[in-house]
Order: structure tokens, then sequence, then C-alpha cells
């Protein structure tokens, strides 16, 4: 059971992932028809359908409705239809007399039946679940809610549904990375209104800059709310604010934004101001003076806010010119004609398509423009202007930001701000930025909720600074902890990270304090954090080359952060964003030589090794093994003689580049993709080549030969190593046994060992296989 066609649709959609058979009714009297049968089935019906024949379901994207008086409505009776069901209204506008639900019939007393509701918190309290549990007396039901359960006098849920079975906070879902937080911000005075202030409160908060005289003249042309927050010159200013604050904050990291207006006319006006807004800041950037155009990240820090917008439109001028605006709401009777352009159901469908698209991308100084962009990958429609559809049930990953300027309560709220917690597109975070002062009155507008269901649910921007400071000291502890304490002597910091465990702690702590610098960049509250993040980054990418196996740190710690650590790192001399260079690489002995005395240049040379080695291991376990073990006693042997050690490196790293043979490996002549095999079977069966004799050494050889003629014939089938040809797969190693058991070299108890080592080197070696 669902209340919405495009739940249904969704979830019908993954169920038949399963194999079952899925049926959908249509209406009431399919419904009806489904449920009285006997026997398995799996039924997708909405909740509506329980009420009458000729009742139609909820419009796929209308969460509720948006009449013709364009004020927020109230839903109509909660516990008995919801709010989000068309015909709600009448042609006029006015609220209509409900219609009664026509009582259900037992339709099936099985006992087998389980009804499964989404959306358990809303329509299930009133006439219609009392008809689906009249049809259906004997069935279990389970009750699935995305919102906290509603306390006291409005708790209904576990009336009906009993007691918890199980609970997944909102903490533990951003703890497990399922979601991620939700930060907000409250922005100028002129937004943070009380919800349910008087008029006279309203033109005080408002309009507080005015005279007597000016605020006599605004009350009479502004008689209600709804005129007030759909004042042009309101919408300007706040469009203005909104558009810097995406500019600045949002775009560097090429997430979009939904913007909540206070009714469809507001958000109409929105889409003018928007339009405005956008070719206003264009100018500005155009008009900056070449040194601010010129600036860095740092000095962005300390710019007015302004002056901070316009730098940041001037880097992203390409992408920001091609940015557009769409509004997206439901129709009504007495819509003027112009407005169906946002609300016919094809437009709407299609906005919505174009905004899950990311945004083009964003670096260099000519992006692509229009004519070389793939629409199939990106589109630049950037915000989606809403009244009240999609703030449920809406899924866009790429949504980074909400711009809210009306009011929203309880589950509505919940709902709505959970538009930005989908993880993806490198997301930290998602913003909620306040216009009307809901995150002001948080308190009041989630009473209704126990306060552990609703924790962390919003988390103020102004306490990401103290959650900040604790970060940055988490990770310079970890330096400290061995000794470290210069972040300006890397190479000290670097050696200190020699340890793998110590690396990872380093690695996962840095990432945390990148990505809270992010949340507070480009504000002036960073400044005292960007120098140890430059220091940071760079002994990070120090260790990164030197070690080979410290990931790089991605685009999941931000633009922001990512830009300004990699313009440092660059002018150091290292590019982060390209790979460690490896012993193979031409570079690496210019590497080499660029490191600052023999203690680095060793310690380089010891790591390119010990990277060679772990990448090839599978290859040639018994070969790279014993090169392991000859890094190991060299390493012992000339424990602190870094100059020595340098030398001998040398000539180790010399052999691997050359592909010899161990030291002191006397092997029989044979194709190169043989030896891996050859080094397992003697390994296996215990022998020492330098004691084979003969016979010994040439049954060795004919055994090899055999084992990968009979590998390369049966691993010529298309996509061998998938999982749909284990047939096969166990067919090879049922052949590679009886090969071994003929051969008679390796003991009977370790021949199916010996078996599964050979199919694992012929997974390692299938290119080399195929290819020879």
């Amino acid at each position: 059971i669902t209340d919405r066609k495009d739940l249904q649709a969704q979830l019908s959609a993954t169920a038949e992932l399963t194999g079952e058979s899925v049926e959908k009714a249509g209406n009431t009297a399919q419904l009806k028809k489904l449920l009285a049968r006997d026997g398995p089935g799996l039924v997708f019906g909405t909740v509506q359908k329980y009420r009458d024949p000729n009742t139609r379901d909820p419009d796929p994207e209308d969460d509720q409705n948006e009449a013709d008086n364009d004020t927020p409505t109230a839903g109509l009776d909660s516990g008995r239809r919801d709010a989000a069901e068309p015909g709600a209204y009448s042609r006029g506008g006015m609220p209509k007399k409900p219609t009664l639900s026509e009582p259900f019939e037992v339709l099936n007393t099985s006992e087998d039946i389980l009804i499964l509701v989404d959306e358990a918190h809303r329509t299930q309290a009133g006439d219609l679940h009392a008809n689906m549990m009249r049809a259906l007396p004997n069935a279990a039901r389970i009750g699935f809610t995305g919102t906290p359960i509603i306390m006291g006098d409005k708790k209904r849920t576990h009336d009906i549904f009993g007691e918890y079975i199980d609970r997944y906070t909102i903490k533990e879902a951003e703890q497990d990375g399922a979601t991620v937080p939700i930060l907000y911000e409250g922005r100028t005075a002129k937004g943070a209104i009380k919800d349910g202030a008087s008029l006279d409160g309203l033109f005080e908060d408002l309009f507080r800059d005015h005279s007597k005289e000016e605020l006599e003249a605004i009350k009479k042309k502004y008689a209600t709310k709804g005129q007030i927050f759909e004042a042009p010159q309101l919408i300007q200013e706040k469009a203005q604010d909104i558009l810097r604050h995406y500019v600045t904050h949002i775009l560097p990291n090429g997430v979009k934004a939904q913007l909540v207006a206070y009714s469809r006319r507001a958000a109409l006006r929105y889409f003018e101001a928007l339009e405005q807004a956008k070719a206003e800041l264009l100018e500005e950037a155009m008009a900056l003076s070449p040194e601010d155009k010129a600036l860095d990240d740092t000095q962005l820090l300390i710019r007015p806010l302004r002056v901070k917008a316009a730098i940041q439109a001037w880097r992203y001028r390409q992408v920001l010119r091609q940015l557009e605006f769409a509004v997206v709401f439901s129709s009504s009777n007495n819509d003027d004609s112009a407005w169906a352009r946002w609300s016919d159901r094809a437009a709407v469908e299609a906005h919505i398509k174009r905004f899950k698209k990311p945004l083009p991308p964003l670096g260099g100084e000519t992006p692509l423009t229009l004519q070389q962009q793939d629409p199939t990958k990106h589109d630049t429609l950037a915000f989606l202007i809403v009244k009240s559809m999609l703030l449920t049930g809406f899924d866009a990953p790429i949504e980074g930001v909400m711009y809210l300027d009306r009011s929203l309560r309880e589950a509505e709220l919940l709902q709505a701000i959970a538009r930005v917690n989908r993880t993806g597109h490198g997301k930290t975070h998602g913003i909620v930025v306040d216009y009307f002062g809901v995150a002001n009155h948080l308190k009041e507008a989630l009473a209704a909720y126990s306060e552990e269901d609703i924790d962390g649910a919003l988390q103020s921007l102004k306490d990401e600074i103290p959650l900040l400071r604790d970060r940055h000291l988490r990770v310079i502890d970890v330096l400290r902890g061995q000794g470290v304490d210069d972040l300006d002597d890397a190479e000290e910091a670097v050696q200190a990270l020699a340890d793998e465990r110590l690396r990872a702690e380093f690695m996962v702590k840095l990432k945390e304090f990148n990505r809270g610098l992010d949340d507070v960049l480009p504000r002036p509250e960073g400044l005292e954090f960007v120098n140890d993040a430059k220091r940071l980054a760079y002994i990070h990418a120090l260790a990164r080359n030197r070690y080979k196996d410290t990931p790089e740190l991605g685009r999941d710690i931000g633009n922001k952060v990512r830009k300004l650590i990699d313009d440092y790192v660059i002018s150091l001399g290292i590019d982060p964003r390209i790979p460690p260079v490896q012993l193979t690489d031409a570079e690496f002995d210019a590497h080499i030589g660029r490191q600052v005395g023999d203690r680095a240049m060793a310690s380089e040379m010891e790591h390119a090794v010990r990277s060679h080695v772990r990448k090839h291991l599978d290859e040639d376990p018994v070969k790279f093994g014993r090169l392991s073990e000859r890094l190991e006693e060299l390493l012992q042997q000339l424990d602190g003689q870094w100059a020595d050690q340098v030398e001998a490196l040398k000539t180790l790293i010399q052999q691997l580049r050359e592909g010899a043979t161990v030291d002191g490996e006397a092997i029989p002549e044979m194709p190169a993709h043989a030896e891996p095999f050859w080094r397992e079977l003697v390994a296996s069966a215990g022998l020492e080549v330098e004691q084979m004799d003969a016979a010994t050494a040439q049954t060795l050889l004919d055994t090899t030969e055999e084992v990968v003629a009979m590998i390369q014939q049966e691993i010529v089938i298309p996509d061998f190593w998938k999982p749909s040809h284990i047939p096969d797969q166990e067919r090879l190693k049922q052949h590679l046994f009886s090969q071994l058991m003929m051969g008679n070299l390796v003991p009977m108890d370790q021949a199916e060992a010996t078996a599964e080592r050979l199919f694992d080197l012929a997974r390692s070696n299938h290119a080399r296989l195929i290819n020879a």
C-alpha cells in the first residue's frame, strides 16, 4: 500500500527485480478482485482505492494541492484523506466537502496475507485504513515511514500498527553513510519571520528601515501576509542574495538548488528575479579590477560578501552564463494561460529529468559550450523553484541546497529538508538556507516529535566552527604523537607516517578536517585553518608519492578545499592529481634525484620496490615473495646507512626493471608467461632446483607446458572469469587437479590446494596467457 502513484511505480519496479509476478490495481473494482482470490500473489494498490470506485489517485508529483488562492494550504483531515489529492478544491479555489468512503465488504479472511504500508505516517488513521482492515480482517500489517512518529495528542501510528519492530534514526543513517548531514543557515533579517506573526509584526521586521509614512503606504499596498511575501521588491532582494550565496558557496562543488517559495505567484516572481540577479552578478564580475580577478583563495576569505560573490562569479562565469532556472507547480482551473509552461505535466517531467543531470564541468578558462555539451550527461538547469511540489519523495542526489522561503512544520519540514541529504556527486553535506525563520523556531516546528528521533535533523553552520577546530586538532595530533611538532618539516612528517595503520588514521582524520573546512569556506571563519590545511595536504602528497598506497584525497572533500590545497601543492612541484611515480616510469630516476638527502632517497626507493612487489605479487607469488624477503634482508643489514642503502636499492631496482630472475635462481628455458607456473610447481613439490636430476627436471618442465597449454585452451571463452562461467571455472580446476595427479609431482594431499593456486595464477596472468 502506498499513497502516491510515483511511489507505487518505484516500489513495484523494485519488487519485479525479485522475479515475482507483480500486479497493480488500476481501480477499486480491480483491487477488490485481486484481494478476493485465493493463493499466492504480490499486489500493489494505493490507499485511496479503499474509498470509491470513481475516485482518482493522487497526482504522481503533487504532495499538496496548490489552489488558486495561492496561500499555503493545511491539508484536510489527515486522518481521513491525504492533502495531496486532486479534487480537494472546487473550481473557485474553495475547499470541497470531503467525499465519504463507501464501506468495504470482507474480501479475504486468510491469515496468510501480509500488508506492507509505505508512508505509514499519512492516510492511515481514518476510514481508508478501516476499509482495508474490513476487507482483510486477519492480515498482518507492517508500516514503514521515513518520518519520525508523531508524539503526544497526535500520536496515531503506534495505535494502528503497534510498537516498533526496528528504528533507524537520522544520526545512524549519517554515521552509516546512507545520508549526508544537513546544515542550516539563516539569511537576512528580512527573512527571519516567526510563523504566525501578526501583520504589524511582519511590517516592523521586514520594513524596519522605512519611515512611519512609508510604512503606512506599504500597509495600504500589502493587506495580507501573502501579498507581503509575494512583494516583487522583497523577492528581488532575496533572489540577489540567493544567487550570490549559490555562486559563492554551492556552485564550486557542482551541485544544484531547490527554492521553496511562499506561493505559486511568488515562485514565478522568483524566476524573473533570479534571471535579473544573474545578469547583474555577471556585470559585477566583469567590472572587477584585475587585482580582484587574480585573488587566490586565501585572500578571497577576507573580502566583503558582495565582492566575494563577484569574484566567484568571475571564476565560474562561463557556467554561470548558461545557468537556467525553472518553476515547477501543479495547475489550477483559474490559472493564467502563461503559467502552463510550468504546470504542464510534460514540462514538469522534462524539468525534473534535466535537473537530475550534473552541471557541465566547471574547471578551465573555456568550459564546454552548449553546442559541445552532451545533453545525455550534463544540463545547465540549476534551480527548481517550487511551492509544494517535490518536497516529499523527490530523489535527486545532485541537489545540494534548499532555499526556504515559506513556513514548513512537522512531517512536511522533515520531508522537505531530506531532499538535500542524498549521497552522491561528492557531497559531504546538504544545506538548508532559511529566509523565512523556520530554522530559528525549529524546536516549535518539530515539537510533535521526540528529541531522539529528530536529533541531527538540522545542524547550524555556526556549530561547525568548534567542530572544525576539533577535527583540526585530531589530525595534527596524529603527527604530534610521533614527535612531529613542526608541519613545515615535511620529510620528518612523512617518515613518521611510515606505519601503514598510522597513514590510514592520518588519511581518515585529514579527510574529516578537509570536509569540515569545505563546509565553512569561503567564510572568514575558515581563515585560521587554511595554512595548516595547505601544509597537511603537502605532507599527504609526499606520503602518497612515497608509500604508493595512500589514496588521492578525491572529490569527497569538496571542491573549494580541493582547489585551495591543490594550487598550493602544485606550486611546490607536486600535482596531487597525478598517480605516484613507479619505479618502471621513465621519470623515476629524475624523481629520486629531486629528493633532499640520502635518507629521503633511500625511503623513496624502498617504497617504490614495495609498491612494485605488491602490484605483481599475484602474478608470480614465488618470485616476488623472494624479492620481498631480499628487500627486508637488505634493509636490516644496512639499517641507518642511507648512502649504502641507496646503492644496494639501485641494484635491486635494476633487477626488477629488467625482469631478471631472483639471485641464484637457475630456471630452464621457457616462455616468460610459463615461468610463474613452473615456480609454483617447484615450490609445491618441495623441490630444490640445484639438486634435481635430469628426469625430474624434464617431468617438471613437461608438466608446466601441459598445464599452461590446457589453461590457455580453457580461458579463451569470453568473460571466462565472470560468475556466469563458474561451471567452466570448476572444470578448469578439475583438469588442473587431474594433471597434477598424473604428473605425480605433488603429494596427493596437496594436489587440490596446488590446483587452486595454479587457478589463481591463471586469473592473474590472463592477458599474458591469451596474448602469448
